[in-house]
């Protein structure tokens, strides 16, 4: 299994908090790089993979999830998971922005986005 990147998720309140935390993490070199409105990403310009993602919702799952790991087959890691009894907290599917994810959660409780971007 190859991962690609990881991403912190951070849960903001209110958009208020969400343009602080955005201008904070521009203090530290993070530019934003997408805006869906609800979740919008920073990345490193010198290293875009490194990232952090702020939501003040989730609009297609129960959750705002506390980590995203982007994976090469998103598939086959789902069916690892199941197959451990690991608790699916969203079912594996495609999404109208370009990926396919599912969300489990790990034995601390912590909710992970578990994705693939579509070609």
């Amino acid at each position: 299994m190859t991962v690609r990147r990881t991403v912190p998720n951070i849960h903001v309140e209110a958009e208020e908090r969400w343009n602080t935390s955005r201008d904070f993490y521009g203090l530290l070199g993070f530019e934003e790089v997408m805006d869906m409105g609800w979740m919008t990403t920073l990345a490193s310009p010198s290293n875009p993979t490194a990232q952090i993602s702020l939501f003040t919702e989730e609009r297609t799952a129960p959750v705002v999830p506390d980590l995203s790991v982007e994976v090469e087959d998103v598939d086959a890691v789902y069916a690892q998971v199941v197959a451990s009894g690991a608790e699916v907290v969203r079912e594996l599917r495609d999404e109208e922005w370009g990926v396919r994810r599912f969300f489990v959660r790990d034995p601390n409780g912590r909710v992970v986005n578990v994705l693939t971007h579509r070609t």
